[in-house]
């Protein structure tokens, strides 16, 4: 199995470190965020891993090349002409994962978690989704909509009151996305987007024909380390 790991961000909520380093370098009790989920997918037997690079990409490859992976086999993705959002990011490596039919993982950089990802691929390959995202109950301002089948049905801001729904049903969950997904390589014979663009627009234009899933986390441990003050709070939970 191979994975992504979304890494070109600019990292502005965790200004001031940001405006010196790239937010994957961010330390957590010793380990930086890339090498804690590095190591967070060669757990579960992923050791093909692409990372794509644009902010202060230099000190991403160095880091990867000083530690030797950390045992895995990693590509860089390197968007420094321009950081193409998570949609895009993940479009330009599609040569990376099309030689295989097999699902892979895509997991954003600057959170942690020790969901079983052996359960979620499961998951999705018992559903035959074309996506299964990892989704909790825990509060934020956006969500993606799922209805009783765990279908994605639409997406909400709570704060600027805006809804798509792209699936007609009265009864609508709001789950919040961890960051984490698995994907069939079919999707790259979908996405009809170009250039820079959110994987949110993606999953939202497919939705309506296509199984997209969200899967319960349960209370597995998580954390989005975006702010400086989460640094110390993802410290206590990730030794």
């Amino acid at each position: 199995m191979k994975a992504m790991i979304l890494a070109a961000g600019l990292g502005t909520r965790l200004k001031p470190f940001t405006n010196h380093h790239p937010k994957a370098l961010a330390v957590v009790n010793g380990k930086t965020l890339l090498q804690r989920n590095i190591e967070y997918l060669i757990e579960f037997g992923v050791a093909e891993i692409i990372v794509n690079v644009h902010h202060f990409a230099s000190q991403i490859k160095e880091v990867i090349e000083a530690n030797k992976g950390w045992g895995a086999h990693i590509t860089i993705s390197d968007e420094t002409q321009e950081v193409l959002e998570t949609g895009g990011g993940l479009k330009k490596t599609a040569w990376f994962f099309q030689d295989s039919d097999k699902p892979f993982v895509l997991l954003n950089v600057d959170i942690l978690t020790d969901l079983d990802l052996n359960a979620l691929m499961v998951s999705h390959l018992a559903n035959q989704a074309l996506v299964t995202l990892a989704v909790s109950n825990r509060i934020t301002s956006r969500y993606f909509l799922f209805d009783e089948t765990h279908n994605l049905c639409g997406w909400e801001n709570v704060k600027t009151d805006q809804k798509i729904i792209t699936r007609t049903n009265t009864r609508l969950t709001r789950k919040a996305f961890s960051g984490l997904h698995i994907i069939s390589p079919k999707i790259f014979d979908f996405m009809t987007q170009t250039g820079k663009f959110s994987m949110v627009d993606v999953y939202l234009e497919l939705s309506e024909n296509h199984k997209i899933l969200g899967f319960d986390q349960g209370d597995c441990k998580f954390l989005d380390v975006g702010k400086p003050e989460s640094i110390a709070m993802a410290e206590a939970i990730f030794i």
